[in-house]
């Protein structure tokens, strides 16, 4: 069979928008987490625990999204153009019809659960007054993240960068007027920056829209909006529903992390909300070629490419991990001037100096764990990715339990959970694309 290499250009020409997006997404956690610091430390916590049931309730349109993703890039690499359209079409449907039924449920839900399960009063409050303002905006996510699958399958991702800085500014400018009552704007503290966030969600969303309506996409049949087809949409539903049930299990998983270490303290979970926000940095690179990861292995097995899979990942696996070690050894080299970003209380910073070291070496781990898994998932085995995540997961929520729960470790000890996660993620990844039993499964 003739050798079939993918170019270190080509990876890089998917991944880097998506990357400069993170860029700009992470100026954006910067400054909500630096400007609520300055709040103080129920307003941290109330934003975290808000924020991340939040990215919970993202993750299911985010993961039918990403099945959307995986459909439209195969037929790319068939080169069934024609019929990539119909896939966006009934993606955004499912995303309409999703996104009300989330608001509509969560709308009597959220209350009981942060007074089911956060115990500090103040904090609980900060949580309930952020959620009800933010989940507001769940309707436009859902529909920039329908037409980032589309950008993302046909691998012209440039505008996700110009829509991510729009959205970013937007929210910058908003939170510095919102929170501190400057521009003319009321002061209105932590429900100033949720309603900034909903706002610069709904200028992205309509940025993304109008730019994508004048892109020259004719071939894709794009805004046809022609008969609904049950059949599309049980292929879609078939191919989604273990990647949104995957990642609103992982998110989850995430809240239910920081809520033990909620347990620990007030400072503790303000804390982690600053290691959270460093955390994301680090991982910046990560999303961009794990997305790039997951379109071009999906594409090369639509092209009859499937002995070159293994070998992809292996290549974007090795630039991703070469990028992180660098930004950890700068953030490490630099870390008091990192934390002084967010706080200047001096109980903080010293609480959150040894955790730094944890994260940089998961961030590691991550690289290696989120390539990986996007292969596996790009290969169409949304199954075997579920299952993957939810046996590693288990493993990450016990061990997190163990250490704030029954031993009753420092912060720094919690946090190792996340390189136990990266680690086991990466094995079982690599050990089902080197098996092989995933070749000629149609998507």
């Amino acid at each position: 069979m003739m050798k079939v290499d993918i170019s270190y250009r080509t990876i890089w020409s998917v991944a880097y928008p998506i990357i400069l997006g993170s860029v700009a997404q992470n100026i954006l956690n910067i400054t909500d987490t630096a400007f609520l610091g300055r709040i103080g430390e129920v307003a941290l916590g109330g934003s975290v625990l808000g924020g991340l049931l939040y990215n919970v309730v993202l993750m299911l349109g985010w993961g039918l999204a990403l099945g959307g993703q995986i459909i439209i890039a195969r037929r790319v690499g068939e080169g069934a153009h024609n019929a990539v359209g119909r896939v966006v079409e009934h993606l955004f449907y499912a995303m309409v019809l999703l996104s009300l039924v989330l608001v509509m449920v969560l709308v009597w839900f959220y209350p009981l659960l942060f007074d089911l399960f956060v115990m500090s009063k103040p904090v609980q409050n900060a949580a309930n007054s952020y959620f009800s303002i933010r989940i507001i905006g769940l309707l436009f996510a859902f529909t920039t993240y329908t037409f980032n699958a589309f950008l993302i399958g046909i691998a012209r991702t440039k505008v996700i960068t110009f829509t991510s800085f729009i959205t970013v500014l937007s929210n910058v400018v908003l939170d510095y007027g919102l929170i501190f009552g400057r521009l003319g704007l009321p002061a209105m503290g932590l429900t100033g920056a949720a309603l900034a966030s909903v706002i610069a969600e709904v200028v992205g969303c309509i940025f993304l829209l109008a730019y994508v309506k004048q892109m020259e996409i004719s071939e894709y049949n794009l805004f046809q909006f022609g008969r609904i087809s049950p059949k599309l949409f049980a292929r879609l539903a078939n191919i989604s529903w273990p990647l949104m049930l995957q990642f609103f299990v992982s998110i989850f998983v995430w809240f239910v992390f920081f809520l033990f270490i909620e347990k620990m303290g007030e400072a503790e979970l303000a804390v982690s909300n600053i290691i959270r926000s460093i955390y994301i940095i680090l991982m910046i690179p990560i999303w961009g070629f794990a997305s790039a990861t997951n379109t071009l292995v999906s594409q090369q097995i639509g092209k009859g490419n499937s002995n070159i899979v293994l070998f992809l990942v292996k290549k974007v696996m090795g630039i991703t991990l070469i990028l992180v070690f660098c930004l950890s050894i700068i953030t490490l080299l630099f870390s008091g001037s990192v934390i002084k970003i967010y706080t200047n209380d001096i109980k903080l910073i010293a609480l959150a100096k040894p955790v730094i070291w944890i994260v940089a070496f998961a961030s590691l781990s991550l690289a290696a764990a989120f390539i990986s898994f996007n292969g596996v998932s790009g290969t169409g085995s949304t199954r075997v990715s579920f299952a993957i995540e939810v046996f590693t997961l288990t493993i990450y929520l016990s061990w997190a339990y163990i250490m704030t729960i029954i031993i009753q470790k420092p912060l720094s000890w919690v946090w190792t959970a996340e390189i136990v996660y990266g680690v086991l993620v990466t094995f079982f990844s690599l050990l089902y694309l080197k098996s092989e039993t995933w070749r000629n499964r149609v998507v």
